[in-house]
Parts: structure tokens; sequence; C-alpha cells
């Protein structure tokens, strides 16, 4: 399983960004796609999920009502739109891919892991 992360980039606070990640290497009906992120001295976080087979989401708190997950199973690519950003959301973005039948929010619970993209919101 390869997973390319991309479009992260530099914007003013209440700005947008989509980040895509893109799934090649098999198929993906029966796994879930999560996005985490991981700013700089913190731990990796949770931020949202996606059931590949159904569409089902899950969001962590900070996240709902401004990022919304989804998926294109014709590209293989899951997306993160992400609106009203706040300088606090700036980190480094991670896709990651699981054949688990249930979104979870443990790190060590995804077996593969895209490179990251740099999202940096300004004040």
């Amino acid at each position: 399983v390869q997973l390319q992360a991309s479009g992260g980039g530099l914007v003013q606070a209440g700005g947008s960004l989509r980040l895509s990640c893109v799934a090649s290497g098999r198929t993906f009906s029966s796994y879930v796609m999560a996005w985490f992120r991981q700013a700089p001295g913190k731990e990796r976080e949770f931020v949202t999920g996606i059931r590949w087979s159904d569409g089902s989401t899950y969001y962590a708190d900070f996240a709902k009502g401004r990022f919304t997950i989804s998926r294109d199973n014709a590209k293989n690519t899951v997306y993160l739109r992400m609106n009203s950003l706040k300088p606090e959301d700036t980190a480094v973005y991670y896709c990651a891919a699981d054949r688990t039948p249930f979104v979870l929010s443990t790190d060590s619970t995804y077996d593969y892991w895209g490179q990251g993209t740099q999202v940096t919101v300004s004040s």
C-alpha cells in the first residue's frame, strides 16, 4: 500500500485548504482511511477518518464543523477539506490506512502512512 499526500501550504487564518491522499497498491473497500496531524513539539493526533466501504466518518472534536473528509472511489483518493483555519491547525498532516471495520483514533492502529504535507496557518 502506498499513500501520497498533497495539498498543504501557507494560508491565512480563516482560510481554507484541501488535502488529498492518493492510495494505491490494493483494493481499499475494506479499509479505513484517516488523517492525523503533528505540530512541532507535540504528539501526533487524530483528525478524522472514513470507512471506505460505506463512507461513514468520525471526527476529532476540534475538527467537527470545520473539517470534512470525503473519498472518491474512482480515483482511490481521500480528501480533507479544512475551513476556518486557525494558527493552531499548523502541523504536518498525514494520511493513514488500515484494514479495519472501524475508524480508530489511535495512530498505532494504522499500518500504512503517507509522507505528510505541511499546513501553516498565519495569524
